[in-house]
């Protein structure tokens, strides 16, 4: 690993003190974090439950939508991505969407509950300018709306992270995808260790991290847990930790890896959750793919926020009235919006 992936640290948003009884830990070994990925699933799940119920007494879902400001023709070759000008996946290159355009559908996303905006860019880095300022335009109209903003937009420097603090930007999305060790097998186009750089100034920023990865890329079960060893041994904890299963798609590198399977995904969601006891969960893309006892072993083994709404970026999502149904038939209470973001 490398070294900035091991003195990654962070300032903003120090967690508040873990209940009694659940342990937040630094310091994970690639050992002991395959230790707990391999246990029966069963016991994983009961271990992961138990921490989740300690730290999320009331237990409710927290609920995402995610739109795509600005669609396709990405300079970066990440091998999962419909979105890389490179691959003929039918992914038109758009423009940035207008600014009113984006706050109806952030509208339209609080009016079906959802209590976290996020808003995704297809760039491999913000360039200052008239696009720059209307995307905090944007932050500042979610806000207004009562929203948790997030904003994924690729890397960052100083100024802009600043700068979209100011707007009051609630999360920054920034996924380190996969370990240190595969990670160039997946992307050429920008290194591990300017994902870090890019989550230092969002961390430095006063910016709260949203940071996770993609399962089912041809990794191997050590790749699965250095990917969360390197999260957790964090200074401070990612808040949000998206949890992907590989939606593969014609056209891209990867478009023949097999479905990740549900007990996969359960095993990297109760992992994390031990690891990182405190932070969001997220069940992300490939969640179309679940069916509804899958979607709930998830949320079992710690996860309690979903991706809901027509679409996550590029890749289908499970219609609302669905999701709505799924949750209300298991009694799962979706979770009230957040005064002190």
């Amino acid at each position: 690993m490398s070294d900035t992936a091991e003195s990654f640290h962070g300032h903003a948003h120090h967690a508040a003190p873990a209940p009694e009884g659940v342990t937040v830990r630094h310091d994970w070994s690639l050992a002991e974090v395959r230790a707990l990925y391999q246990l029966p699933l069963l016991d994983l799940v009961h271990k992961a439950q138990t921490v989740h119920r300690q730290v999320f007494v009331e237990n409710k879902v927290q609920l995402c939508s995610l739109l795509s400001i600005k669609t396709g023709g990405c300079s970066e070759d990440c091998a999962y991505c419909p979105q890389a000008a490179r691959y003929k996946t039918g992914v038109k290159a758009e423009k940035l969407m207008a600014v009113p355009e984006v706050l109806a559908a952030a509208t339209q996303a609080r009016q079906a509950g959802a209590t976290r905006f996020c808003m995704g860019a297809a760039w491999r880095e913000v360039k200052d300018g008239p696009q720059f300022d209307s995307v905090l335009e944007m932050v500042r109209g979610v806000r207004a709306l009562g929203m948790e903003a997030c904003a994924t937009l690729g890397m960052l420097t100083d100024s802009q992270a600043k700068r979209l603090r100011e707007a009051g930007l609630s999360a920054y999305n920034h996924n380190l995808d996969t370990s240190p060790e595969h990670y160039g097998d997946i992307i050429t186009t920008r290194t591990f260790d300017d994902r870090l750089r890019t989550l230092d100034r969002v961390r430095d920023a006063g910016i709260s991290v949203c940071c996770g990865g993609i399962i089912g890329m041809g990794e191997s079960v050590d790749d699965r847990c250095n990917l969360l060893r390197t999260l957790a041994n964090q200074e401070v904890h990612p808040e949000s930790v998206p949890i992907n299963a590989l939606v593969p798609v014609e056209g891209t590198p990867l478009a023949e890896q097999h479905r990740v399977e549900t007990v996969d995904m359960v095993r990297t969601i109760a992992t994390a959750r031990l690891l990182m006891p405190q932070a969001m969960v997220r069940l992300s893309a490939g969640r179309m793919q679940m069916n509804e006892e899958a979607q709930l072993l998830c949320m079992l083994a710690g996860a309690n926020s979903l991706f809901f709404g027509e679409k996550l970026l590029t890749t289908g999502n499970p219609e609302y009235t669905q999701d709505m149904a799924l949750l209300e038939k298991a009694g799962i209470r979706p979770l009230e919006p957040r005064q002190d973001w």
